[in-house]
């Protein structure tokens, strides 16, 4: 692997600690969540529409529940979510990849072409039909996105088995009879595992951005405090019209864009390390 220049290295390293520190910082703020929210997020503990100070630090909503207790809340929702969609869609598009890209094939061939399938139809609107047909639900939303956010890992993941399939020590042991499952476990799979990694920041990030998208639009989970499900009940109850947004709307939209880029700034680190050149 080719290093990367000094003054690159520097840079890649800035952004790799800054997403530590982000993710870092709502992680902890999700595991304390019940200790740093000074309210029960569901309960009424203010005037509708009070503005920040007081016992209430972003002020209340209108039915007067603390709006930072629902932030506070809402880090647990957006992680998990994040977290558990990128492992669904970077499984997924792993087994496929590798199928695809050691096997060749017909089968090959047909997994590719469904791949493509999916990766041709619009995404979001996709993600809507199948989350209306579904119906609303945390475990739902998850299993959805999951479900069509695979293809591009697939992809990316078929090439590397590809190239990685075609070096020399690799045809020596099958030319020497080494069964496939040794050749997946003990070789294939630890040369591709950056790119999963790669993909898996990738995937998390847009995940939050895809959620906090459906919730707005209503197909979310409603009953739960996500980032964004505050925003959809700050839009469909008249925030933006009054003053109410400077405290409702900003900052679980700080929240959503912060969590994202910190998956984003990983990610990015990892695949300047696997592909120098694009640091340069």
């Amino acid at each position: 692997m080719q290093l990367l220049d000094k003054n690159t290295w520097g840079t890649e390293k800035k952004l790799f600690v800054t997403g530590v520190i982000i993710l870092s910082f709502f992680a902890v703020v999700a595991l304390l969540a019940p200790i740093i929210a000074p309210h029960d997020p569901y309960e009424r503990v203010g005037i509708p529409f009070s503005s920040p100070g007081g016992n209430h630090l972003l002020g209340t909503n209108d039915l007067g529940q603390d709006i930072f207790s629902e932030l506070v809340f809402g880090s647990r929702v957006s992680i998990t979510l994040g977290i558990l969609t990128a492992a669904i869609a970077v499984s997924i598009g792993c087994i496929v990849g590798i199928l695809a890209g050691y096997f060749r094939g017909k089968g090959e061939e047909l997994l590719m072409r469904f791949t493509d399938l999916i990766l041709v139809i619009p995404f979001l609107p996709l993600i809507i039909v199948v989350a209306a047909y579904l119906g609303a639900g945390f475990f739902n939303l998850i299993i959805v996105m999951g479900l069509v956010t695979w293809p591009a890992t697939a992809r990316v993941i078929r090439s590397q088995v590809i190239k990685v399939s075609q070096k020399e020590y690799i045809i020596a042991l099958q030319a020497l009879g080494a069964s496939t499952p040794y050749i997946l476990r003990k070789h294939i799979i630890w040369e591709i595992l950056p790119f999963l990694v790669y993909r898996f920041m990738l995937t998390a990030s847009y995940a939050i951005l895809i959620e906090a998208s459906l919730s707005f639009l209503g197909l979310g989970t409603p009953l739960s405090k996500s980032w964004g499900t505050i925003l959809y009940y700050a839009q469909v109850r008249n925030a933006i019209l009054t003053d109410a947004w400077l405290w409702w709307i900003i900052p679980p939209g700080l929240c959503i864009a912060l969590l994202s880029v910190s998956f984003l700034l990983l990610g990015f680190y990892v695949e300047a390390r696997i592909n120098p050149r694009l640091g340069r």
